[in-house]
């Protein structure tokens, strides 16, 4: 689904480390191998209709990596 964030991420939090993210051997494969957490954060979002809507926005990221 494609929109643009609007408004800064609050809320963040690490929801999973290392071994706990389901998906770590693809974001080492995909990505390179980094200190992966899976973090959940607010945001207002924009969708492609022009309907704004407040989220839950869930993403990965590393150190020296960033956001994915």
């Amino acid at each position: 689904m494609n929109f643009e964030i609007i408004d800064k991420l609050t809320s963040i939090e690490t929801i999973a480390t290392g071994r706990g993210i389901r998906e770590l051997s693809r974001l080492n494969k995909v990505y390179g191998r980094g200190r992966w957490r899976k973090r959940k954060g607010i945001a207002t979002v924009r969708l492609t209709d022009g309907s704004e809507w407040r989220v839950e926005l869930h993403w990965y990221e590393a150190t020296g990596i960033d956001k994915k």
